[in-house]
């Protein structure tokens, strides 16, 4: 696997395109700039298959249209955040007093689906609840990379005050789910720098006591 990752929109958001040597391309959270997107797509010469949203905050799908209407692919979400991409409330942006929406996903996944096969790409799908309750962090183990989403970041973790947090919960799904991931996976969260399962094992401040 090979990754791109563009930091987009004023809250600086990871966008990830990741491909393969078949260059076939999966985009996961499209936060904005979607232009900026759609050229680094088309400068890597690949083909994407599909979207990928770890969650539903406006910062994540701020471009999903104009990528799914360029490529006319489909767009995958869990689907306790079913709404939320047409719900300003539920997806943040009228919090920031803007107003972020995208037209419904075209594949909802639920607590039953464990693994997602598109193209060569096979993704493990761990729950990740707590930053909103239907966050989703995909785990590729043939590459040991996770996308964590705004569950787990370098130092930190997702804020829990936007509407359907819970820190006790999200705190839970990073020790059961992440965490016990093999402590070499590189963490590839929703904001800042890249990771490993290791180093927030060791330092990161906010998981003291797991």
């Amino acid at each position: 696997m090979k990754y791109k990752k563009l930091t987009v929109g004023p809250v600086q958001e990871n966008t990830y395109i990741i491909f393969n040597n078949n260059q076939e391309a999966v985009v996961i959270d499209p936060g904005s700039e979607g232009n900026r997107i759609i050229n680094t797509i088309e400068s890597l010469n690949v083909k994407p298959l599909a979207i990928l949203l770890t969650h539903a905050h406006f910062d994540h799908i701020g471009a999903v249209d104009a990528v799914r209407e360029k490529y006319k692919i489909p767009l995958y979400l869990h689907k306790k955040e079913s709404d939320w991409l047409t719900n300003t409330k539920k997806n943040g942006s009228n919090h920031f007093g803007q107003n972020i929406t995208a037209n419904p996903a075209s594949h909802l996944l639920s607590d039953n689906d464990r693994f997602l096969k598109i193209g060569n790409f096979s993704f493990e799908i761990l729950l990740t609840p707590g930053h909103s309750p239907g966050s989703i962090s995909y785990y590729l183990k043939n590459a040991g990379a996770v996308f964590s989403g705004d569950a787990l970041f370098a130092g930190s973790i997702g804020r829990t005050d936007l509407y359907g947090g819970n820190q006790e919960i999200l705190l839970k799904s990073i020790h059961h789910k992440l965490l016990n991931l093999p402590e070499e996976t590189m963490v590839l969260s929703g904001h800042g720098p890249e990771t490993t399962i290791a180093m927030e094992m060791d330092s990161n401040p906010f998981l003291g006591g797991f």
